[in-house]
């Protein structure tokens, strides 16, 4: 009786499918004929969704992803850079290779415009590998280590005869000469055509022509058309749902399978219930042992205080997610509401990806969620079902410092007085101060940046955000880490290359360092560049350079009071002692609370942290 009942139901799905298939099918081929695939000249880049030409209905490629042909180029406009000559798609990995067209015939510079060019946008961002830019008195080579070095980058020589170099960021830089300087640590270089290809050979299409390579990032379609493409199949575009779907393998001969006798038909659908039922339980076992992994974890933590919700109660509290406050690197973050009484208490509560979220989960709980501080966000509780995680917080009305400290924003007013900064400041070094010297671990957050910096009612800083911290005993001083981790332009130099120092507590206090160089400049009313406007500029090496200059031993800014100068003035000296490359050099942060706290005349003045001589010329 259940077999018969099986062939039933397979007989039933069949029909379905065929009347589904047939209609999905027509869909598709409506949108491959109208958007084919083309290109600008022969063995040009393939132009296919997500990208349109300028002459295809706007249906055939995402918002801000279109190309023109110019003659036999493919061209973009860059917002920023302006028009780029397209080399290369991979959309496989989601990445476009694009050279500036330069306004005049022979570019001084080309290699100058891309690293002073903020490469970010709505869509795109700097992609490849990582190289650093050195300053040496001397040219020099390096027969060890030939493919490890790129330059004299001439154009970027001056009067004062600094050579500039590229080198790959992620390398020991034992092979460098004692006198080189680094400059900046976020140079995007292009992955090398060939896995043969040293550095130096992918480096010199960046230091002759200007080329660079970008990620592009599109809500819901991205990752659907890296899916597409793994499979071996084209990605396309429905009208109708809104949606990304994949085109399915070898179209037209299942345009006509699907015409056969149901016999036929029914067995492919009992072949294919087959696979999908492997499929699951592939995947169901995948998921035990995530689930396995979180349960266990939450087992030894069964006595931390936040409260364990489940899914319902979470949708609930957040109206089925409807008032959305921003899109994290881990996941989407909602208000929503507890009940207390007769007065809800807001909250915001971040929904975890699946790929990323079960790190992301403990390593919130694990810290944040047995710890109480005045300057820390209170994790509220937390939600674990199957693959579905969720960590509830409580709400910070006033958003982040990032809004308050950027001038663009038009969201927030701007926090111009020196004071309030000076009260911020102080607060987040209490918090991190906490987190170092307070809790029975030491726990280093390694992602201190404005945006993780949140903002009660009465504009008191929070510290959150805790999916990249590492906890380690009190008295161990150096922590060992597989890879650099956080924010470009807040990164400590040891964690890219142990060539700086070993990484330690003391890489938070450079981070700490860098949001208090762009909390001076706000201060101080004069935007001349700042360490975090984007992660591809190198103004961590112009900002430094002009508060030493302009205000820690100048007389900037002159119009302000005298009280509020000196405030201006001591965040600058602390600032500097916190961004000292050498990382025994910067002071921990019990004493750099203390000297937000004590008088201006108290503090020495710090040593530059480093020297940019020719950078921007």
């Amino acid at each position: 009786m259940s077999s018969f009942f099986a062939v039933a139901v397979a007989l039933v799905l069949s029909s379905l499918i065929h009347g589904t298939t047939m209609a999905t099918a027509s869909s598709e081929e409506s949108f491959f004929q109208k958007c084919p695939a083309s290109s600008c000249s022969e063995g040009g880049p393939e132009i296919r969704f997500p990208f349109r030409l300028a002459t295809s209905p706007l249906s055939c490629g995402a918002p801000g992803m279109e190309l023109v042909c110019s003659k036999a180029d493919t061209v973009l406009v860059h917002p920023n850079l302006g028009l780029c000559k397209v080399t290369a798609i991979w959309y496989g990995g989601s990445t476009i290779t694009i050279v500036p067209l330069a306004a005049e015939p022979e570019p001084k510079c080309p290699f100058q415009k891309i690293i002073s060019t903020n490469l970010s946008t709505d869509v795109y961002r700097p992609f490849g590998d990582r190289a650093t830019l050195v300053s040496c008195s001397a040219e020099f080579i390096v027969p060890s280590h030939p493919a490890s070095l790129a330059g004299p980058i001439s154009c970027l020589t001056n009067a004062s005869r600094r050579f500039a170099y590229l080198v790959p960021s992620f390398r020991p830089m034992d092979f460098l000469p004692l006198d080189c300087t680094v400059l900046s640590n976020s140079i995007s270089v292009p992955y090398p055509a060939s896995v043969n290809a040293g550095f130096n050979e992918t480096a010199r299409g960046a230091i002759t022509f200007g080329e660079t390579m970008l990620e592009w990032r599109v809500p819901n379609i991205t990752d659907v058309c890296r899916d597409c493409e793994a499979e071996g199949r084209l990605c396309g575009f429905s009208s109708e749902s809104r949606q990304a779907f994949c085109k399915s393998k070898n179209h037209s001969s299942r345009l006509k399978v699907i015409a056969v006798t149901t016999p036929v038909a029914t067995l492919l659908v009992l072949s294919a219930m087959a696979g999908a039922a492997l499929h699951l339980a592939l995947k169901s076992k995948y998921d035990d042992e995530v689930h396995r992994k979180v349960e266990m974890f939450l087992e030894t933590y069964r006595t931390l205080k936040p409260r364990r919700y489940t899914f319902s109660e979470v949708r609930k509290m957040t109206r089925r997610f409807s008032s959305r406050l921003g899109q994290g690197g881990f996941g989407s973050v909602y208000k929503g509401e507890l009940p207390n009484g007769g007065v809800p208490v807001p909250v915001a509560v971040k929904m975890l990806e699946d790929s990323t979220g079960e790190e992301e989960f403990i390593s919130e709980v694990a810290t944040i969620g047995t710890i109480h501080h005045a300057n820390v966000v209170r994790l509220l509780g937390f939600c674990s079902e199957r693959s579905r995680r969720a960590l509830v917080y409580e709400f910070m009305p006033n958003a982040s410092l990032e809004k308050y400290i950027r001038c663009s924003s038009q969201e927030q007013p701007l926090i111009t007085t020196a004071s309030k900064m000076l009260e911020i400041a102080t607060g987040i070094a209490r918090g991190i101060e906490y987190l170092h010297q307070g809790c029975d671990q030491r726990i280093l957050h390694f992602d201190i940046k404005p945006s993780n910096i949140l903002l009660d009612y009465n504009l008191n800083p929070k510290i959150s955000d805790f999916g990249l911290a590492k906890l380690c005993a009190r008295d161990q001083s150096v922590v060992a880490l597989t890879a650099a981790r956080g924010t470009m332009g807040y990164i400590a130099p040891e964690l890219y290359s142990r060539n700086f120092g070993t990484v330690s507590c003391k890489s938070d206090v450079y981070s700490f360092g860098m949001v208090v160089l762009e909390m001076v400049v706000v201060s101080a009313k004069r935007r001349k560049c700042s360490p975090a406007e984007t992660e591809d500029q190198n103004d961590d090496v112009c900002v430094p350079e002009w508060i030493y200059e302009e205000i820690v031993t100048g007389q900037e800014p002159r119009e302000m009071a005298r009280g509020e100068r000196d405030m201006v003035r001591k965040l600058a000296i602390v600032a500097l002692w916190c961004i000292q490359w050498n990382p025994p050099n910067r002071p921990s942060m019990t004493t750099v609370v203390n000297m937000l706290t004590d008088s201006l005349q108290s503090l020495k003045i710090p040593p530059k942290p480093f020297v940019s001589s020719f950078v921007g010329q």
